[in-house]
């Protein structure tokens, strides 16, 4: 059987001119998503972390078409939807949903709640009638947590977490298969991160969605992913399932992401060593030769510099040329 989602080698470029350059000078290239590939499933979550600017957010922008990206992205095993014009486009729209990091930004301040989440279904279920869309609005509140009298309500008048469960509600309303939250509980208290991750597991498993979870913090990640892919500079440096990921880290970047996560236990968090990353993430405009990660690497050898490694293996995939456990070495 196919899996719901399949995306090969999926990359998203920008061109960059500078001040001065002249009319017939060809723009730079920012390659911020570059040959990213994998599967998701009915009903699971894939988990994307790494740091800012790694691409996490321009991959989910890039799989649903708000930016041009290039590759293959196969939905239900038979569509490209990369090879779709936008006419074409338009009746996947409603089976790919998004919720974004700013929860009040994302939503219109001039429009009700019930005007913000009935709008999707006036776009694609235009036959709907106004009862019927203020029936479905309603229901859609309350399975989110909302009170359906708030309806006539403007966003201005919620909480953060309440803004979130009303674009949770909005993307939800027209019964989508794959939902792609881009960092939806970081702008949040983490008494709300939480509730909010518990809605959304609810939800899953109550209407068999598939997510994609875009986040900063690997323990949110790991309470709700069932697979987590690491990048860095849009590259794929690990995909595994979150159980093999956590427990035995091969690449040398997710060692190092994993080892800064805090632990509550403050004995533990005491005694605690860390694998220390040097220096910033290089710029997506000059990345480095062979490996982008080797010029913080702590295992870098003279082959990483010409080599590019692939994201290889079976279930746990490593773009490394020299995985394995943590060394003694690395940790401070």
């Amino acid at each position: 059987m196919s899996p719901l989602l399949s995306v090969r080698d999926l990359s998203v470029t920008f061109p960059i001119t500078r001040p001065g350059d002249m009319p017939w000078t060809a723009p730079r290239a920012l390659r911020a998503v570059n040959g990213v590939s994998f599967d998701l499933e009915a009903g699971q979550t894939l988990g994307v972390v790494g740091e800012s600017g790694c691409g996490k957010s321009t991959m989910a922008r890039g799989l649903i078409k708000m930016v041009p990206a290039s590759g293959q992205v196969i939905w239900r095993g038979e569509t490209d939807l990369l090879a779709l014009s936008p006419r074409a486009m338009k009746p996947f729209r409603s089976e790919i949903q998004m919720i974004f990091q700013d929860p009040l930004a994302s939503l219109n301040p001039r429009m009700t709640v019930g005007q913000i989440i009935a709008e999707p279904l006036r776009t694609h279920h235009a036959g709907l009638s106004g009862s019927e869309r203020r029936s479905r609005v309603a229901a859609m509140m309350e399975r989110v947590g909302l009170l359906p009298q708030m309806i006539n309500r403007y966003p201005h008048e919620f909480s953060g977490g309440q803004c979130q469960r009303i674009g949770i509600a909005r993307a939800l309303v027209v019964e989508p298969k794959l939902l792609i939250c881009d960092e939806p509980v970081s702008a949040l208290d983490v008494s709300i991160q939480a509730q909010v991750v518990d809605l959304l597991k609810e939800l899953q498993r109550d209407l068999g969605l598939a997510m994609i979870f875009i986040a900063h913090d690997l323990s949110v990640v790991k309470n709700i992913s069932h697979d987590v892919m690491v990048l860095y500079l849009g590259r794929v440096m690990e995909n595994a399932p979150r159980r093999d990921l956590y427990a035995d880290p091969q690449h040398p970047y997710t060692q190092a992401l994993l080892s800064a996560v805090p632990v509550p236990d403050p004995v533990i968090e005491r005694a605690k060593k860390i694998i220390p990353l040097e220096g910033d993430m290089p710029s997506p405009m000059n990345p480095p030769s062979g490996c982008v990660f080797r010029t913080r690497c702590p295992r870098a050898q003279t082959d990483c510099a010409q080599i590019v490694p692939e994201a290889e293996g079976g279930d746990h995939k490593v773009a490394c040329l020299h995985p394995g456990p943590v060394r003694d070495s690395e940790l401070v």
